[in-house]
């Protein structure tokens, strides 16, 4: 063999040697890391259930605030202040005309909210109006709007609905008497909507005096609905408001246990029940 030859041989050689060690090493490399992303934190949560106002969700957010600062050692963005503004500017959804210039009262869909950190006051208000406008979609109007009323004035129902009602049975049936009240042009009688006027709170009775205040509130006296909602409102409380059960009664009063209501049509009835036990 010539010498070139051999040379070219043997250099030959060493690459393929060379070239072989390298796909051994490469064959057998381990794995490259996997870099594993921090986990999400875990959301935090608010709770607003039906019938709250939206001065009771600004009162949720400060104790959820507190909680979220005490157990997971978050300082979060919402805050009462900027939540009551937020639901003062923003304009109601579309359809709901007689609600503009007021506060978004009655539109503060109650469910339970995710949020995070960096969740601000305004941002909690849009979800607040999605779930209003994603469940407002499944209500049929066409019996309310056979008795004249207007979107706003079923949300005004329904608001009242669910402050009077815990027994979920009652609903359509405290519809009923407010539909019937109105049709006959008799004060409502409410005192749902004289407390949230006057800002009574649930735990204090009504003076006599406060029953002859002029707030337009004043179901006890003023015939027709408030002006606005008085809380917000849940779905089925706002399909009773669109459905009222067919009956006459006029007239509704707590029961001893504190939880049902005893219905009629007679004032006499009413009156015989206001004067025995009672809650």
């Amino acid at each position: 063999m010539a010498l070139a030859a051999l040379v070219g041989t043997l250099l030959l050689g060493t690459w393929v040697a060379k070239a072989s060690l390298e796909t051994v090493k490469e064959e057998f490399q381990p794995p490259p890391r996997t870099v594993r992303a921090a986990p999400r934190p875990r959301p935090l949560r608010i709770v607003f259930p039906e019938g709250f106002s939206r001065e009771q969700m600004a009162q949720r957010i400060i104790a959820v605030n507190k909680i979220a600062k005490r157990k997971r050692k978050v300082t979060t963005r919402l805050s009462a202040r900027a939540y009551l503004i937020s639901t003062r500017r923003v304009g109601p959804p579309k359809g709901f005309s007689e609600a503009r210039g007021r506060t978004l009262e009655g539109f503060l869909f109650p469910a339970t909210y995710d949020f995070d950190r960096k969740t601000t006051s305004r941002q909690l208000v849009d979800r607040q109006l999605v779930a209003f406008r994603r469940n407002w979609a499944k209500i049929n109007l066409a019996f309310a709007r056979s008795k004249n009323l207007t979107s706003y004035d079923v949300l005004i129902i329904a608001s009242m609905i669910e402050k009077e009602v815990r027994v979920p049975r009652e609903r359509p049936l405290v519809s009923a008497v407010i539909y019937n009240r109105l049709r006959d042009g008799i004060p409502l009688g409410i005192d749902a909507t004289l407390r949230y006027g006057l800002k009574i709170p649930p735990t204090e009775a009504i003076r006599e005096s406060q029953l002859q205040d002029q707030t337009p509130y004043n179901t006890r006296i003023r015939t027709g609905l408030p002006p606005t909602p008085i809380g917000n409102p849940g779905l089925a409380s706002i399909k009773a408001a669109t459905r009222p059960a067919n009956v006459d009664f006029l007239f509704f009063v707590r029961n001893e246990d504190c939880k049902t209501h005893f219905f009629t049509a007679s004032e006499d009835e009413f009156l015989a029940r206001v004067a025995g036990p009672r809650c």
